[in-house]
């Protein structure tokens, strides 16, 4: 075949060397725009995963690369007047003009052609081509020819930064946060080669212009970034190598994906690789492994389909298909690191001890969780963990290992739940005329034996027209009171969870149908009238309408859940939350999808917040004082002109000074025309924002589902409490099963349960075990050396 790659970057060069070590007869040129030998930029950073793989394809290359690289292992914070260091983290760095040389003269040596100082305005400039990679990078003129066909989405991202270089030299991957008075500037600094360390500025637009860099040219703002980090830099200068560019030489970088990889141009087939189409922030580092990986996994295509002409359709359908998952995936990573360094002068430098910033900035991308960080560094996160369980009020001796922060207590006026974890408030639709029984006992009485700190019963509702179905719960009577007493007494003298109960009023979602009978369908018979904030039909053409509440509905329904107050302190809860989410009544109040009123209460937000508020203050009046109460809401109606993130940490103040003490963060189920994000722990994010910028502790909930999640989130800051709710149904004893899968064995368990613990700690360590012997025979190790390892030897 012949191919033309445009742009002489990582991705073009190592996939014409690795095409022509395959297939020597290729006809293959590499066209770049630099003159030879010439290069942009500072040092560049992958992973010793990435290294391996070159290893496997191109050990000439490798060795090179390896032998000219930095290796390091160490991430180290300079934060608050604190230096923290993690080790395992394994990361290489080499000067991107060193990487291109080595790759230039591979290609070279290989008879790869190279073809430099031509600039390439179109493909069709190589018309005998069968195969064109477009690798020109960020700005691709070939991907802007044929945006229609590619359709890149194309983002550009609101900090400032800027990519300057020193000669002093840092022995880990260093990272240096500097508040000014118009706010945080944080570095990002690397060594890549004997005499040079990549010095990488960054910060938000607002203290970028605040310092005027935006009027500075490169010589001012290289004296301001020496001046700002003076103390580090000790003496050290600060160096440019982008003459090139015009102006200061900050930049905001550009999220680059395409919809479509490759075309046919009517003579040749193209493909964009790299930057050309997809970008990942410099934030972990992975533009480069990106580039590299393309040029592996198209010419593994080519290996496995052959080298014709003839299979070039195949072989690029083939390429985007199983490439674009593993790219996605490390998209969303650099997606997640890129936005905690845009926020967290807002939301995480004031905040966070810098022991918690560490570990927040460390697990930041999510791709590294609790667990990994205790395969990198074990005893940087067991000294962590200590930390993190003092500040908690638990004592641990000498010599002990602390318990993970999901095992930590947590204190909210007078009541301490022993750990994290909380039943989530999950609907069973099992009650008659609102009086729980048998089956509530039951249903929650088991997962109080579970393990889990904090057990919530379903949405409870306030009056009979307040039911979504006619199976919920209620409070609106002493029989209900007396029902919900029985089961919060027996939870209470067999188990030391604590009990909390979620008071509701459906709203416009109510009168309708079991949820294994047709979920949010009307019912046949017997409906009741709907209330909402405006006349709302739930699912269009099918839900019952409500109307619009009058003065007199609002203090009937207030007054209603005072009452509900009332019977549940009566009947011994520990814990209150009202249900102000999920497009219940007093979410219908704040959303502006459901609220259209015209008067006080609709309108602007704190307009639509005003009955939300009063149902919440008057309800706090009659709670006991020394009990904690939190709220529901929906941080997100995943609707276009629906309840956003930045409402959401608006929503969250004006409930903290109503005397709120925790934000439960849900979101959706506002309206049926949302397309919420899925994924694990995909709510989260809501939660970590609102505690950190509106100051109020939150519970986590959505996609939780290990142990590993649950400890993430609390050790970061992200939430304070964790609410599992499927899992929980799956097995009640979830708390118990997790405590055991991650080895922390002093998990207390119902003294009738001490038999099976034993047991299942056991089997789970002989798995574990099997498994680790079963990874060191894979790697090449003998029987009796894989025992050992698995024994800790």
């Amino acid at each position: 075949m012949k191919i033309v790659c445009i742009g002489g970057g990582p991705a073009g060069l190592y996939f014409g060397l690795l095409m022509k070590m395959r297939h020597p007869a290729h006809d293959i040129t590499v066209v770049e725009r630099n003159m030879p030998y010439d290069t942009f930029g500072w040092g560049v950073v992958f992973s010793d995963a990435t290294m391996d793989n070159m290893r496997q394809w191109d050990p000439v290359t490798a060795t090179e690369i390896q032998q000219a690289f930095n290796h390091w292992d160490d991430i180290e914070l300079h934060f608050q007047g604190e230096v923290i260091r993690s080790g395992g983290h394994g990361f290489v760095g080499i000067g991107r003009k060193k990487l291109l040389n080595i790759l230039q003269a591979r290609c070279e040596q290989l008879g790869v052609k190279l073809v430099f100082e031509t600039d390439v305005e179109s493909d069709t400039d190589y018309p005998d081509a069968d195969l064109i990679i477009a690798s020109d990078g960020i700005f691709s003129k070939i991907r802007s020819r044929y945006e229609a066909v590619f359709k890149p989405d194309i983002v550009l991202r609101p900090n400032r930064y800027i990519w300057l270089g020193t000669h002093k030299l840092y022995d880990a991957f260093t990272f240096l946060f500097e508040k000014t008075e118009a706010g945080w500037f944080q570095a990002h600094i690397y060594k890549f080669d004997e005499a040079t360390t990549t010095f990488i500025v960054e910060c938000p637009e607002h203290v970028w212009q605040a310092h005027g860099l935006d009027q500075a040219d490169q010589a001012q703002s290289i004296a301001f970034c020496e001046k700002l980090f003076a103390k580090n830099l000790q003496g050290a200068k600060l160096m440019t190598n982008a003459r090139h560019l015009r102006g200061s030489a900050w930049l905001n970088f550009q999220r680059v994906k395409c919809e479509q990889w490759s075309l046919f141009n009517g003579k040749s087939h193209v493909v964009l690789m790299g930057d050309a189409v997809h970008t990942a922030h410099f934030a972990i580092g992975s533009g480069t492994k990106l580039a590299i990986e393309d040029a592996i996994e198209l010419t593994r295509q080519f290996d496995a389909l052959g080298h014709g002409a003839e299979q070039i359709p195949a072989v690029l359908a083939r390429y985007q298909a199983l490439r674009h998952v593993d790219v996605l995936r490390l998209q969303n990573a650099a997606w997640n690191a890129m936005a905690w360094f845009e926020v967290c002068g807002e939301r995480y430098c004031d905040q966070l001890p810098p022991p918690q910033f560490m570990y927040s900035m460390l697990t930041r991308s999510q791709r590294i969780s609790h667990e990994n960080l205790r395969l990198r560094d074990a005893r940087w996160l067991g000294e962590f963990e200590r930390w993190f369980a003092q500040r908690a009020g638990v004592a641990v001796p000498e010599g002990r290992p602390a318990p993970p922060p999901m095992f930590t207590p947590y204190t909210v006026r007078g009541v301490t739940v022993k750990n994290r974890v909380m039943v989530s408030p999950m609907a069973q639709y099992s009650c008659l005329d609102g009086l729980p029984a048998d089956y509530h006992l039951m249903h929650l009485g088991a997962r109080a034996m579970g393990g889990a700190g904090l057990v919530f019963a379903e949405m409870t509702c306030t009056s009979p027209d307040a039911r979504i179905t006619p199976g919920c719960p209620g409070l609106w009577n002493d029989a209900q009171r007396d029902g919900w007493k029985r089961i919060v007494d027996h939870v209470h003298a067999h188990t030391d969870a604590k009990m909390a109960v979620q008071i509701g009023h459906a709203g416009a979602k109510g009168s309708t149908r079991l949820a294994w009978e047709g979920i949010d369908q009307p019912l046949e018979a017997g409906n009741w009238p709907l209330i909402s904030a405006s006349p709302q039909q739930y699912l269009d053409g099918r839900s019952e309408w409500s109307r619009a509440m009058s003065r007199a509905d609002m203090d009937r329904v207030r007054d209603d859940f005072v009452a509900a107050t009332q019977r549940a302190a009566q009947a011994g809860f520990d814990w209150l939350e009202l249900h102000c989410a999920h497009g219940y009544l007093l979410s219908s109040f704040i959303s502006p999808l459901t609220n259209q009123r015209d008067d006080e209460y609709g309108g602007s937000l704190d307009h639509r917040l005003r009955y939300p508020l009063e149902v919440f203050r008057a309800v706090r009046a009659v709670w006991p004082q020394h009990l904690p109460m939190s709220v529901r809401i929906s941080a997100h109606d995943w609707v276009e002109g629906g309840i956003t993130p930045d409402d959401a940490v608006a929503i969250a103040k004006a409930f903290k000074a109503a005397g709120a003490d925790m934000i439960d963060c849900s979101s959706g189920q506002v309206s049926k025309k949302e397309q919420p994000v899925f994924g694990r722990m995909f709510q989260t994010p809501f939660a970590d924002r609102i505690r950190n910028e509106a100051g109020i502790a939150t519970i986590a909930v959505g996609a939780i589902s290990e142990a590993d999640h649950v400890n993430s989130i609390i050790a970061a800051g992200r939430a304070d409490l964790c609410a599992v709710a499927r899992p929980h149904l799956a097995n009640p004893a979830w708390t118990l099963m997790e405590a055991a899968k991650i080895g922390w064995f002093d998990m207390a368990w119902p003294k009738q349960y001490t038999s099976a613990k034993v047991q299942l700690e056991r089997n789970l360590e002989r798995e574990r075990t099997a498994a680790a012997q079963a990874g060191a025979l894979a790697a090449g190790l003998t029987a009796a050396q894989a025992a050992n390892r698995a024994m800790g030897g």
